[in-house]
């Protein structure tokens, strides 16, 4: 634990990052983790399922977005809960030029949302968000930005 309790507010920001991602890493991603779903790596296989493009992980983008709070927090285990919903698929089109290169971004910003006196923990609200390139016309640089977690939240034990 390495946060000082007393040092936090509600609504403060305590930590924000940009995360990009290129195919190359969903391959990664996927012999890490065992995930192997062609939505992951096959754009014709993507596209024939009805999406956009071919999506990151799920548990990626989450996993980038708690990495966020491990950091902060300067310890893994002060960590005691984690939540949130996913919304929107992060999608990631196919970009290389003499090697694989990123495509897309994950924003993620973390604020405190609540302080628990008596157990002396911060709940951290994250806000993690992706450009919209369902539209393969649109350069990431122009997309707007989609929320693609919702109620992402992390419980940090505190000094």
């Amino acid at each position: 634990m390495n946060v000082e309790f007393e040092s936090l507010e509600k609504g403060q920001e305590v930590a924000t990052r940009t995360v990009e991602l290129s195919r190359a890493d969903l391959v990664r991603y996927a012999a890490a983790s065992g995930d192997f779903n062609p939505i992951h790596w096959n754009e014709p296989f993507a596209t024939s399922v009805g999406l956009p493009n071919v999506i990151a992980h799920g548990m990626l983008t989450m996993g980038a977005a708690m990495q966020v709070v491990v950091d902060w927090a300067g310890d893994p285990a002060a960590v005691t809960d984690v939540q949130t919903r996913f919304t929107k698929p992060v999608v990631v089109p196919n970009a290389f030029g003499a090697e694989v290169e990123p495509s897309t971004t994950l924003s993620i910003s973390a604020k405190v949302g609540a302080l628990d006196p008596e157990a002396r923990t911060a709940r951290i609200d994250l806000t993690v968000t992706a450009p919209d390139l369902s539209d393969p016309g649109v350069a990431r640089d122009a997309a707007p930005a989609l929320k693609v977690l919702v109620k992402a939240q992390a419980v940090v034990v505190c000094r």
